[in-house]
This record gives C-alpha cells, structure tokens and sequence, in this order.
C-alpha cells in the first residue's frame, strides 16, 4: 500500500513530456461487437505511432452510462497509453436509466471476447492486453479481472475508486439508475465476490476524500487479493475527491501507465506469446 504525495519533480520523472499531445497513427471509430435490442454495440480502436504489440480496453462508463464522443477529440484522453505504444480499445455498454448494472457487465465481457478472438486484427497480441476505467468503470475493469475465462483473460488491470460491493448499494436512486437492479444480480456484480488465485496482477488506486465510492471500497478489495495470493498495490491519493485533478491526476495515470508497462510487456504478461 503507498500514499502519492503531490511533487512535481516526481511528476516530470514519470510522465513523458509528449505524453499530452501523443496523437493515434490511426484510428477506427464503431467497431460493431454486438447487438441488442435492435441497436449496435461498438468501440473505437486507437493505434499509437509506434506500437509495442500490447493493448488496453478502457472502459467508458461514469455511473454505468457509456456516453460518445468523437474519437478525434476523445483520443487526447489515451494520450499517456498511446505515448507508451499501446493500443487503446475504448469501450461503450448500453446505459441507464435503459439498462441497469448486470447489462454493463455483460456487454463489457462480450467486448472482451471479441477483441480477444480478433486482437491479431489490430497488431495486438491477445496475451498482452489490459483494461483500465473509473468509478463504474474502474467497477467493470475488475468485473473484468475477476471473470475471465480460458482465451479471455486479461493480463492487467487498474482500477481508478472503483465500487467493488453492489449490494447494498441496490435499489431505486435518483443519481444512478442502474442499481435500481434485480436482487439475484447482486452476488455476481459484485466483483468483491469474484476473487480468486488466479487473477491478474490489480493495481488500485483512490482517493481518501471520495464521498461517492469511499475509500473502503479499495480497501477491501485490496485485502481480498492479497487473501488470495493475486498480485496487487493499493495507492492512496490523501485528500483526493471522486476524480484526480492537477498533479496528483498526472501521478494517478503516470502509476497506471507504468503498471501497464511492466505487466503487458513481452515477457511479463502471463501466458504471453511475444508481440506481433
């Protein structure tokens, strides 16, 4: 467990002075993966100018609503995992009020599979790929952490304040529809639940003055994998809010590029091939 104290030395140590007009070589906006309910489920995909084989799923969710963007615009926010060669795959769920949290999960983990199967498509090894998002989609990234299956696992995940119990948290609410959801769905939502050995390597990181998602919710998870032997850190971000501003947002995405670099490497994902 680490508290990030703001510096601004440390800040330009780890964030590439290019990180923040990093630009994509390419980029592939509606990438269809499903259907439902007559409508198309999509990504867009991000390809850095200089890849390294690996790729990162983003989930774009805030209170379990995947709002567009235009990509054009949008890739100024994956500009530190595209300065560090990565492939971003940013992903949209079907939203509330609409679709409640079960539906966000499912959609993601078809998602997943899809560009599991056709990663290769993209220059990325399926071995080598990550996924990151915060507060309902950092909620998803472990989502997607905890379940992988055979052929689907991820090999990283970073986490940004995410809620990891669901439960008692269900039922009607005015600010986030989506919990409004069935009781049964509870226990598989919850990705507090979901932990076992042979997770993949979980950075978490969050703030001490969030009043959305409080603190516990990361101490608990972080608990749970070091129960279960899974690979993880916990950085605290001291007077932190529900959202990293200024400085301590730079160290915030400076921790997670770096987790992403030392796991989604050639040699340091598990079960990794070597990039394409």
């Amino acid at each position: 467990m680490r508290k990030l104290i703001v510096r601004a030395a440390l800040v330009a140590l780890l964030v590439a002075p290019a990180a923040a007009t990093a630009q994509a070589r390419q980029v592939i906006p509606d990438v269809v993966y499903g259907h439902k309910d007559g409508m198309a489920l999509t990504f867009d995909v991000f390809q850095p100018a200089a890849p390294n084989g690996a790729g990162i799923l983003y989930m774009v969710s805030g209170g379990w609503v995947s709002r567009w963007a235009d990509p054009e615009r949008a890739q100024a926010g994956y500009a530190p995992f595209l300065e560090a060669g990565f492939t971003v795959f940013a992903v949209r769920h079907g939203s509330s009020p609409r679709y409640h949290v079960a539906d966000a999960v499912d959609d993601v983990t078809l998602a997943n599979h899809y560009i599991h199967v056709h990663a290769s498509e993209w220059g990325v090894d399926a071995n080598r790929l990550g996924v990151t998002g915060g507060s309902a989609g950092g909620h998803l990234s472990l989502m997607l952490g905890n379940n992988g299956e055979n052929g689907d696992r991820m090999a990283a995940v970073v986490a940004y304040y995410p809620p990891v119990d669901l439960r008692a948290w269900r039922g009607p609410s005015e600010r986030f529809p989506a919990l409004d959801f069935p009781e049964e769905d509870g226990e598989r939502i919850s990705p507090i639940l979901q932990v076992s050995a042979d997770d993949p390597p979980t950075l978490l990181i969050h703030g001490t003055a969030d009043t959305t998602v409080p603190i516990a919710h990361s101490e608990r998870a972080y608990a749970a994998f070091q129960a279960a032997g899974v690979e993880t850190d916990y950085i605290i971000m001291e007077g932190a809010g529900h959202g990293f501003r200024g400085e301590q947002a730079e160290q915030a995405s400076a921790a997670r590029v770096k987790w992403f670099v030392d796991h989604l490497g050639a040699h340091g994902a598990r079960g990794a091939t070597g990039a394409h």
